[in-house]
């Protein structure tokens, strides 16, 4: 059962929806993949100005929470990312280290547990799997193509469970 007194949740995620991964790409094209690196170049990804927009938007009628499949190392670099770029004050669910699921298993894990108690009106995510998953689950969802899909991550995303 869900509490109607509290504003629904707006759900997004970051990488691709919100921040521009194309800088750090070059990170995930080596053999091994040098997660360090990617990880590290994050805090200079330049903001998505649609994905920024939807979330400024959102917050007139929902609290705004966000969903990432970072590591739970990246935590502060991500909340620094988010008040640098204006977004609105919101709660980080963030994948524990060495958490290695797929980012849509992780993800939708996260958004039942949201939906038990609270409406989650919206999730916004690049992930197609992610997108896919959580529309059959029930939830409505916004698809994030505004940012130049990368084969890298989507690999990195459902195989590796890194982001």
């Amino acid at each position: 059962m869900t509490d109607s007194s509290r504003r629904p949740l707006a759900v997004f995620d970051l990488d691709n929806t919100l921040a521009d991964t194309a800088h750090r790409q070059r990170f995930l094209e080596r053999k091994p993949r040098d997660w360090d690196a990617f990880f590290a170049a994050a805090p200079q990804d330049p903001p998505l100005a649609e994905g920024i927009a939807l979330a400024v938007e959102s917050a007139r009628e929902c609290e705004v929470v966000y969903l990432t499949g970072r590591p739970e190392r990246c935590r502060s670099d991500t909340r620094e990312w988010l008040d640098r770029h204006g977004l609105p004050q919101g709660r980080v669910y963030m994948r524990r280290d060495g958490d290695r699921r797929p980012a849509r298993r992780t993800k939708l894990d996260i958004l039942r547990r949201l939906g038990r108690d609270r409406e989650v009106r919206v999730l916004v995510d690049d992930d197609e799997l992610v997108c896919d998953d959580a529309e059959a689950a029930g939830f409505t969802v916004i698809r994030a193509r505004w940012a130049e899909p990368s084969a890298p991550l989507r690999v990195a995303q459902e195989r590796e469970g890194r982001t």
